[in-house]
């Protein structure tokens, strides 16, 4: 479990094909927050939940496997590619954002930016199906950064990223075109499914409720 409350941006210095799946050697520069990261331990990659296989003097690695890549950026990671990273929760911490899995939903794309005095609005659409999930003045994770929702429209929504989130995540270099990795919040998803959202008018289930049952052993 993570807060999206980015603790450090990262750089990929390795990406190698293993199989089906991809190893990414990840370096990271606050020793304060991740010098005592441990094999075995969760830390999302622009919001993604990977766990540690391999630790280096500054850097960790892990395996991502191909659903991983099916399903986030994480597949266009190369060496250079910089990253938001943040360790799991501890039960003592403050939680400063919202509940987030590291479980990405879905790959969105940055449609608008436009200044706004300080701060900036970030436009971003994302698959029509997950619309029952998001509200406006929610919780959304954009490569794993928690953000509040400042309008919602057909299949898009925008977002206002304050100076401080821009100085310290990747967030400040999305630009037109950008690809990211989006989670929804999981609060939501429970609502959205014990309301019915999730099946047609049919009665039919959709293509995404069959997949959220199928994970849940329905």
């Amino acid at each position: 479990m993570f807060t999206g409350i980015v603790k450090d941006v990262g750089t990929v210095i390795a990406a190698g094909r293993r199989g089906s799946g991809v190893r990414l050697t990840v370096r990271y520069t606050d020793r304060e927050a991740f010098g005592d990261l441990a094999i075995d331990e969760s830390v999302a990659l622009n919001g993604a939940c990977q766990t540690v296989v391999a630790l280096g003097a500054d850097t960790f690695d892990v395996d991502t496997i191909a659903e991983t890549l099916k399903k986030t950026t994480l597949g266009s990671f190369v060496p250079g590619t910089v990253v938001n990273l943040e360790r799991a929760v501890r039960p003592s911490d403050r939680l400063g954002g919202h509940f987030v899995q590291g479980h990405v939903d879905c790959v969105g794309e940055v449609t608008g930016v436009r200044e706004l005095g300080g701060s900036r609005e970030i436009l971003v659409t994302f698959p029509e199906e997950f619309m029952p999930f998001i509200v406006p003045v929610g919780s959304i994770a954009v490569d794993g950064v928690s953000l509040t929702v400042a309008r919602v429209e057909r299949n898009s929504f925008a977002v206002a990223v304050i100076p401080y989130t821009l100085g310290n995540t990747t967030i400040t270099g999305l630009g037109e075109g950008s690809r990211v990795n989006l989670e929804f919040d999981i609060l939501g998803k429970y609502i959205a499914r014990q309301q019915g959202l999730l099946k047609n008018a049919s009665g039919n289930r959709s293509r995404i409720s069959e997949g959220w049952l199928s994970e849940l052993g329905y």
